[in-house]
């Protein structure tokens, strides 16, 4: 299921580049970057960003050429949210700026509605 031309989470430049470097240094065939949620963390939800297969209930979306999945009943959790990759000193790894989000952690994994 195709959910048009807006794309339900948006990546930075930065990430983008993070995630066709993960891609290319070995992505099993047939996976799809999955971004979604899952409860616990230490604010109630942490957020899902890997590599998966999709399944017959997955919404399909591409963002710069980099396939993507996501459980629809995340959208609510995650819509418009911005993920960002720092590899500096006091930032390294993927940032979430989510506008659905009522509190966070520290470690900015996890979240709160």
């Amino acid at each position: 299921m195709e959910t048009g031309n807006k794309t339900p989470v948006t990546f930075t430049g930065n990430a983008v580049s993070e995630i066709r470097r993960l891609m290319a240094a070995g992505t099993p065939g047939g996976k799809f970057l999955r971004v979604g949620v899952k409860g616990g963390g230490c604010s109630g939800m942490t957020y899902v960003l890997d590599f998966d297969e999709k399944t017959e209930k997955d919404v399909y979306f591409e963002i710069e050429g980099i396939p993507c999945v996501m459980n629809p009943a995340h959208t609510i959790f995650v819509a418009d949210m911005q993920v960002d990759y720092g590899s500096g000193l006091d930032a390294r790894g993927f940032t979430f700026t989510n506008p659905n989000a009522s509190t966070t952690c520290g470690c900015g994994s996890s979240f709160g509605v």
